[in-house]
């Protein structure tokens, strides 16, 4: 399986279930498109719509469904930046609630957004740090 080959470290320190969302879209798609990027984005979309990225690995996400505007396009028309596996579409308190979990300073003056933003950050703090 070359999915499980190339699969992303955060998405093996995450659960068997999001290794084999993960897997099988991206070798379902790379039959399909061939080599390249595309097959990669595509297992990517797929993960967030199940999953969100915390810390450095992936979690099931309360709702399934697209994350952030650009998940919610289809391919070829969306719009805006990734959130990095941040699901935008939860509540605010929800992100307030990852939030603490991640320890980010100055939580409860932030707005949605903001909570947004300093979740992906964090996560690529996270993630940094457990590739190192």
């Amino acid at each position: 399986m070359p999915g499980r080959e190339v699969m992303p470290s955060t998405v093996r320190r995450s659960s068997k279930k999001a290794q084999a969302t993960w897997a099988k879209t991206y070798d379902s798609a790379l039959e399909t498109y061939g080599e390249g990027d595309r097959p990669r984005r595509t297992a990517f979309a797929a993960l967030k719509h199940s999953f969100e990225k915390v810390g450095d690995h992936w979690e099931p996400k309360e709702q399934r469904g697209p994350s952030d505007p650009q998940a919610a396009g289809s391919y070829g028309e969306r719009e805006g930046e990734s959130a990095g596996g941040v699901d935008l579409n939860a509540s605010k308190e929800h992100l307030y609630e990852l939030a603490k979990r991640l320890d980010i300073p100055g939580r409860s003056r932030m707005s949605k957004k903001q909570l947004g933003e300093a979740i992906q950050k964090a996560n690529n703090r996270e993630t940094a740090k457990a590739r190192s």
